[in-house]
């Protein structure tokens, strides 16, 4: 993946860039629809592209991997063989679906266990499963495994959460620099700024997540509940210590709005 940066508005801080992926170039800011289970509901291919002009769609690690289930998706040749979308996909770790699940999942420094919602059945989500996940998925960006804090939470736990999702972050990306896509085209991983709605939890893991120089970064943990007003300090906060130039971008996450912010 690319990145290069088009336009900066000298009186803010709006910027305009343009990534490049295997599956197309991505102008940012963009708005991305969610594919939670391999499309967007209700909206066919041809809107997508003419009517809303979207340039990449997202897919939930969590849904696609129960079903319509790996085996499936890697016999298509990938998500983009199996659903038809032929531009660039982004696919998030499950950590918000896992977040949700809150009353069925258990989280340790393996990973976390949890019970599908479709039949029960018990699973172990770790930060290489995930990546090896995510490999066959086949998504153009792929999000580091993390965990997503509640709002409000207190201070210890997002700070023990914070450590441990950068343990996590270290083990994702070993696991996906010591293995190879599986159908021909680089996939880049996002490692993912956690730290609740804290100053000094949300500068450290900045810092930490840009001190691991890869392509793109995200900003998570973010419309979880808190005041707008939190949303945008953390947001601004992060954005000033991520890396502005090179290839370098942030995806800011939240379940509803998603949006690009370069």
């Amino acid at each position: 993946m690319t990145f290069d940066l088009q336009a900066h508005d000298p009186g803010t801080k709006a910027r305009a860039g343009r990534l490049t992926t295997a599956h197309g170039p991505i102008e940012t800011p963009i708005f991305m629809p969610v594919g939670t289970a391999g499309t967007v509901k209700a909206v066919g291919q041809r809107e997508l592209k003419q009517d809303v002009q979207a340039q990449i769609i997202l897919g939930n690690t969590y849904h696609l991997y129960l079903r319509p289930g790996l085996d499936v998706l890697q016999a298509a040749g990938g998500l983009h063989k199996f659903n038809g979308w032929d531009r660039p996909i982004l696919t998030d770790s499950g950590g918000y679906q896992v977040f949700s699940l809150s009353g069925t999942r258990k989280i340790k420094e393996e990973g976390v266990t949890f019970r599908s919602h479709i039949d029960g059945s018990k699973h172990l989500f770790s930060p290489e499963g995930v990546m090896d996940i995510q490999r066959r998925i086949g998504a153009d960006i792929i999000m580091a495994f993390d965990e997503c804090t509640p709002w409000p939470c207190e201070y210890d736990y997002a700070r023990r959460s914070l450590d441990m999702t950068h343990r996590w972050l270290t083990r994702c990306i070993q696991r996906l620099d010591t293995t190879e896509p599986l159908y021909g085209y680089e996939q880049t991983l996002f490692p993912i700024v956690q730290g609740s709605t804290f100053k000094d939890l949300r500068r450290q893991s900045a810092e930490f997540v840009a001190e691991q120089g890869r392509a793109g970064n995200a900003i998570g943990g973010l419309s979880v509940g808190e005041p707008a007003e939190l949303m945008y300090e953390m947001t601004e906060l992060v954005c000033d210590i991520l890396p502005p130039t090179s290839r370098a971008t942030s995806w800011a996450w939240a379940p509803r709005p998603i949006f690009w912010r370069t």
